[in-house]
């Protein structure tokens, strides 16, 4: 009866304690896109029911494909970057400590501005600036291809100090009486690397990687700050597309735009998760 009691209170402690959290979520998240969904199967000026005229519109709107193109080759060449770069930098902060003394400096810039960032790359990519002046050529690198890489750059660069402590953090809960029994039989660094601690680390690529993925989104700011509303093709995102629509107040391919990409990057995290957790299940 004492356990019973005891049990109650416990799941009560709990669920008081998680309540504010649960609320703030419903109320300003679920519920509001919820909203979305049901203004995507209505026109926005008659209130009329559409079905999927919507979708189609988003679907056939040839921007929207060109960003949803852009999109998706930013976070292929992004993602595997910042995640090996991460680890690697992460794996030689742990054995070397004298490099651990430097990691607030990965961190600068995520605490610094966008406005600031967009400034600095405008003053080093100038026209007669000083890679210019070293290539002894004039390069555009804010428009066509190069602005891509310099959006990847920037990518890279400012989230490299966040995935650093979370690589760091997934590390140290590596067992180390597994690496030194490793070590004792003969393994090598290489295999000790490559056949216990990545192993190990899974359950926090996955974590990683999804966190990565929203952080992708954010960097709408500095291209925006840079090359305005209508960029070159090469950098021309899904944020772009949203806000072109909203500044045009078309609602009704906005609410449809808005869950077919909640729908894809919800499926992607969904496929992420499925397939770590069969490889959990074949180990």
């Amino acid at each position: 009866m004492r356990l019973r009691k005891r049990f109650n209170c416990t799941w009560l402690s709990k669920g008081m304690f998680l309540l504010p959290g649960i609320l703030g979520v419903l109320v300003f998240t679920l519920i509001p896109f919820l909203d979305v969904v049901k203004r995507s199967f209505y026109t926005s000026l008659s209130g009329e029911y559409c079905a999927l005229d919507n979708y189609r519109r988003v679907l056939q709107n040839k921007a929207f494909r060109l960003a949803l193109y852009n999109t998706a080759r930013f976070m292929g060449v992004c993602l595997p970057l910042l995640l090996v770069s991460g680890l690697l930098l992460a794996v030689a902060m742990e054995r070397h400590s004298f490099l651990e003394k430097w990691k607030v400096l990965y961190l600068l810039p995520m605490a610094m501005p966008a406005a600031t960032i967009v400034l600095v790359w405008k003053l080093l990519f100038a026209r007669q600036g000083l890679i210019n002046g070293l290539l002894g050529a004039h390069i555009d690198f804010l428009q066509g291809e190069n602005a891509f890489w310099v959006l990847v750059f920037t990518y890279v660069w400012r989230n490299l100090g966040y995935t650093l402590v979370l690589w760091l953090a997934a590390l140290k809960a590596v067992p180390g009486e597994i690496l030194e029994a490793a070590r004792v039989d003969g393994a090598g660094e290489a295999r000790c690397f490559f056949f216990i601690t990545l192993p190990c680390l899974k359950g926090s690529c996955y974590t990683i990687t999804v966190l990565s993925l929203l952080n992708a989104f954010k960097v709408f700011r500095e291209a925006f700050l840079i090359n305005g509303p209508y960029p070159s093709g090469e950098i021309y995102l899904l944020q772009y597309v949203f806000h072109n629509w909203y500044a045009n107040l078309d609602f009704d391919k906005m609410a449809a735009g808005a869950v077919l990409s909640a729908a894809v990057t919800g499926s992607i995290a969904m496929l992420l998760k499925r397939l770590w957790d069969r490889r959990e299940e074949d180990r």
